[in-house]
């Protein structure tokens, strides 16, 4: 069998293959065989149906289509083979089948073109010497006493206020009803749906509910009954009122006050698993600090990669970007399970084709750096000795001892971790990193982790209704 290969974009090897006369003729004798086996006619035995019957029964056409079926499938299997080409994902016909079925005469030489993708030649036009700039995340002493203070106020005992007008930091218990301002003269205010609560406990802090709605209470004392002026803001979820004034009705009908709790040894038991205040506080700095030095590392390992694929040249296959699309996909429908949301009602075979498509980019972006890393590696000949997977791992089944683990998928994410983290140390060392302050280089858009994830009991308090319908215009 003869083969002729060709380079083409995208990392697939173009190849031409010719079928000999003899072959095509076994193909095709042989398909006949196995349809006269198969074929059960009216007025001949299973078998025994002679050939000229057959073929004008069956068509020539349609066992040509068989032949050319076998012989194509045989043929670049037998091409990859033969050119010793490390194929990956499937092979695709280049020629037209419709052609092929006309063109094909059994007997005769059968020439046709296919295609298979291969891995990406990789070139880095340089990974040593790299100047980049990196954000340096600072520890931040004050996160330590926020936290404590978000604590203690969660933790507040209300205590009812006499002889005083409402200020900033009260709790009041209120009665509201929200109309439109009309826009003309003498029409009648418009009571807006939704935007009223009886009984409704909030704090006065600044920035909750919409414009003038809480500096509008500040002065009132219970029993008084006021309108309010206020402004929805012009980003308001419900359209027909959004950036138009209103009015309230308000009575404050509770005024109360917070006693905060004692900053203690008595505090840090009954928010945390700390004897003491101590403990805690020592506790807390850790955690920040590390923290902290986290991020930063990160910020450096971002800022050598994102400049690292600059240099790379990767003519990425068209298997490698739909492998990793279908990567990107299952981790966010796992991520979206952890969440408790219903994966089946988001991925339809309506959206899916949508969802691969928005996940390209970041395929295509994945697939670089592991290449770029990859290379790294390879040209500086960087490995992880068995005994370190062996040991991590070991420690890991240890810390996840009596959980359902696959020893040998841990293993192969323990090495990767490794043999990544020993790229980037050589990385590091072989570049010039300038750290500037934290959101100098851009906006810092990740969620922070929550300060209070180390404290075991959840205090945040739940939102009541009218929270939802009149809160969730706080400004930004």
């Amino acid at each position: 069998m003869k083969v002729t290969q060709e380079k083409l974009p995208a990392s697939q090897i173009g190849l031409e293959i010719e079928i000999p006369a003899d072959k095509s003729q076994q193909s095709y004798e042989q398909v006949i065989q196995n349809f006269t086996r198969a074929a059960n006619i009216p007025g001949f035995r299973k078998g025994k149906v002679p050939r000229q019957i057959l073929l004008q029964r069956l068509g020539t056409t349609r066992i040509k289509a068989a032949a050319l079926e076998e012989l194509i499938q045989s043929g670049i299997t037998e091409a990859i083979k033969q050119a010793e080409i490390e194929a990956i994902g499937q092979p695709q016909l280049r020629s037209s089948f419709e052609d092929l079925i006309g063109a094909f005469e059994p007997g005769k030489p059968l020439t046709f073109s296919a295609a298979v993708d291969v891995l990406p030649e990789i070139e880095l036009k340089q990974y040593s010497g790299l100047q980049v700039k990196a954000e340096e995340v600072k520890y931040d002493p004050e996160r330590v006493e926020k936290v404590l203070e978000e604590n203690r106020q969660e933790r507040a005992t209300l205590i009812p206020v006499e002889g005083r007008a409402a200020q900033m930091g009260d709790v009041v218990i209120i009665d509201f009803k929200g109309y439109l301002i009309p826009e003309a003269e003498g029409e009648e205010p418009q009571e807006i749906e939704g935007a009223s609560a009886t009984d409704f406990e909030t704090e006065l802090s600044p920035g909750r509910f919409i414009e003038g709605f809480i500096d509008g209470i500040v002065g009132m004392s219970p029993g008084e009954t006021k309108e309010i002026s206020a402004q929805f803001p012009e980003g308001y979820p419900q359209q027909e009122i959004a950036g138009k004034p209103a009015k309230f009705t308000v009575t404050v009908k509770e005024l109360k006050e917070k006693e905060l709790p004692e900053l203690n040894d008595d505090f840090a038991q009954e928010i945390s698993e700390f004897e003491t205040l101590a403990e805690l506080r020592s506790t807390l700095e850790t955690r920040f600090r590390e923290e902290a030095e986290k991020k930063t590392k990160t910020n450096k390992q971002q800022a050598l990669l994102d400049d690292l694929i600059e240099h790379l040249e990767a003519d990425l296959p068209e298997t490698m970007i739909e492998q990793e699309v279908d990567s990107v996909l299952t981790q966010t429908a796992m991520q979206l399970q952890r969440q408790g949301i219903d994966v089946k009602k988001l991925f339809t075979k309506d959206t899916v084709p949508q969802l691969r498509q928005r996940s390209r980019p970041e395929a295509i972006d994945r697939l670089k750096r592991s290449l770029a890393l990859q290379e790294v590696a390879k040209k500086e000949s960087i490995e992880i000795e068995p005994a370190a997977v062996e040991a991590r791992v070991k420690e890991l089944m240890a810390e996840y001892s009596g959980q359902d683990i696959d020893r040998e998928r841990l293993k192969e994410v323990v090495q990767e971790e490794l043999l990544t983290d020993k790229i980037f140390a050589w990385l590091e060392e072989h570049s010039a990193i300038e750290l500037v302050p934290e959101g100098s280089l851009q906006d810092d858009e990740e969620d922070e982790i929550d300060d209070a994830e180390i404290i075991e009991e959840s205090t945040q308090p739940e939102a009541s209704e009218a929270t939802i319908t009149v809160e969730a215009t706080e400004t930004e």
